[in-house]
């Protein structure tokens, strides 16, 4: 797994009326700050990525369908430089994802229906100098080809 990189099996708890799942709680191990809450979804087949952030840590977890989130470690010096690291994540396998800082992420959603990506990041949104550096999906120098893989 790539340096820094923690998952967190999450625990569903269903009953007559419906489920409850605790995501990310302060006493967790993992847990650093909170910045703020948000959503994103993806349409099936649809890629989002790549992107990373200096400072902030993100924690997703997927609610609704499907998702391959796949990190990419770029960072100089990293034990673990180079790797690429695989999830699948959401109601198959409700887990929480921490993400570093200066980790490349991204997802695709691989399930039939839109996925919904639910995100504890540790820093707010700063709309004049975002925390956000992206590369194009597809043309890059990362080592990962978003097709599925069958066989």
């Amino acid at each position: 797994m790539i340096d820094g990189v923690k998952t967190k099996k999450l625990r569903v708890i269903p009953d007559e009326r419906g489920m409850l799942m605790e995501m990310l709680r302060s006493d967790d191990d993992l847990f650093i700050k909170f910045g703020q809450l948000y959503m994103t979804t993806a349409y099936p087949g649809v890629v989002k990525g790549w992107h990373y952030h200096k400072k902030q840590y993100d924690h997703f977890v997927v609610v609704n369908g499907m998702m391959k989130v796949v990190l990419y470690d770029s960072r100089e010096g990293s034990p673990t430089h180079g790797e690429v690291n695989e999830f699948f994540m959401g109601q198959q396998n409700p887990i929480l994802l921490q993400i570093p800082p200066l980790v490349f992420h991204g997802f695709k959603c691989i399930s039939e229906e839109m996925a919904i990506v639910v995100n504890a990041p540790t820093e707010m949104y700063d709309y004049k100098e975002p925390d956000e550096f992206r590369v194009h999906p597809h043309d890059n120098d990362i080592p990962y080809d978003w097709s599925r893989k069958d066989g």
